[in-house]
């Protein structure tokens, strides 16, 4: 019979062991608590809205509680990170926040972190959750570079998480009292829009940081700023906002051409070979609008058979009783491709989890990264 050595790390294993499991008893027993609490003590619905219409009567929280950023031509606006954050705490019964739960190697050789954003209420028990990728990876204009400091992937997931932990808390709470608090921001802002020249010197040095200009502030509300409006204040601070949280780019919003000596911005003048940027806006919109348009012609004319040849998954092109979902594969996979930015994107991708089949879902991140993760 063969003699076994001990094995001199043995009891260190089973003390980690040991530690693991008291570490998990431990935080079992604090959701507990937790959801105990929270049913014991249940919210008062009108109280709660109460508090959340008082929150956003504070000039300061009214500033940085929507965001707003342009798509299709449209300006799109909602509930900023730090309006979710407020709403939750003044709601009650619920937590939320992120954490990273693994990390690997891609196949270039950077570290990617796995990460889950959620959102929950003790008190109902719902959970909302969202699971991505953070590449450890910072992108510049002459180039991007892997990130090897801790505190610089750190603030990296941090970014990336705080947008999907937004939607998480806003998933559980209702849409009136969302609408409501925002419906209270805009009331605020509009009775304290400061419009003196103050306020607006305030205003030049928060745009500054990203190259925006009096020039370029005047152009877009086609006015001095001196004649500048309250309502025209609030767009801008939303618009502000939606900078500051990385949602859209100073260009989406200004022509950034280089003022004159005179404050005039001269942009490049229109030839037969240079199209302004909104000329190629529109041909690509059109080029993209005609693609559409070919494609359903071809799919009304094909077999469902020959549609799931295509590559794309069946069940997207089989008959549904109730008719067919919100929005298919195909058009998550285009409005992804044609999003203004990579947030946009993933927001799309976030919505397509409560509509489309596990299957789908891999083939739609593969479009995703692929676009915005080459």
């Amino acid at each position: 019979m063969n003699e076994m050595t001990a094995n001199p790390f043995e009891s260190h294993r089973v003390a980690e062991t040991a530690g693991a499991r008291a570490q998990q008893a431990r935080e079992n027993s604090e959701v507990l608590a937790l959801v105990f609490a929270a049913r014991q003590h249940p919210r008062d619905p009108i109280k709660a809205c109460d508090r959340i219409r008082n929150a956003f009567t504070r000039i300061g929280l009214a500033e940085e509680s929507q965001y707003s950023y342009q798509r299709g031509g449209t300006d799109i606006a909602g509930p900023s990170i730090r309006a979710a954050e407020a709403i939750r705490l003044d709601w009650g019964n619920m937590a939320a926040g992120w954490r990273v739960v693994s990390r690997s190697i891609d196949a270039d050789g950077v570290g990617v972190s796995e990460v889950e954003a959620f959102a929950v209420d003790y008190e109902t028990g719902n959970r909302e959750a969202i699971a991505f990728p953070v590449r450890h990876w910072r992108d510049t204009k002459r180039g991007g570079y892997a990130l090897a400091d801790e505190r610089d992937i750190y603030e990296t997931c941090a970014n990336q998480a705080a947008r999907r932990k937004r939607a998480c808390i806003l998933a559980l709470i209702p849409g009136d009292v969302t609408a409501m608090a925002m419906e209270q921001a805009s009331v605020t802002l509009k009775a304290k829009a400061d419009t003196s020249p103050e306020g607006m010197a305030k205003m030049l040095e928060a745009f500054a940081p990203f190259g925006v200009t009096k020039a370029h502030i005047e152009a877009r509300i086609q006015r001095r700023l001196d004649a500048i409006t309250a309502a025209q204040v609030v767009q801008l601070k939303r618009i502000w906002s939606s900078l500051r949280d990385g949602i859209s780019e100073a260009a989406q919003w200004f022509e950034l051409g280089t003022p004159d000596a005179d404050g005039v911005i001269s942009m490049p003048p229109r030839t037969s070979k240079t199209a302004t940027a909104a000329d190629a806006v529109a041909q690509r919109r059109a080029a993209k609008a005609e693609a559409k348009a070919k494609a359903a012609a071809d799919k009304a004319k094909s077999t469902p058979q020959q549609q799931s040849d295509a590559g794309l998954p069946e069940r997207v092109w089989q008959g549904y009783a109730d008719g067919p979902p919100a929005r298919i594969w195909q058009e998550y996979a285009d409005a992804i491709s044609s999003a203004p930015d990579s947030d946009a994107a993933t927001l799309i991708l976030d919505e397509a989890r409560g509509h489309l089949s596990a299957e789908e879902l891999q083939a739609l991140g593969n479009v995703y990264s692929e676009k915005w993760q080459p």
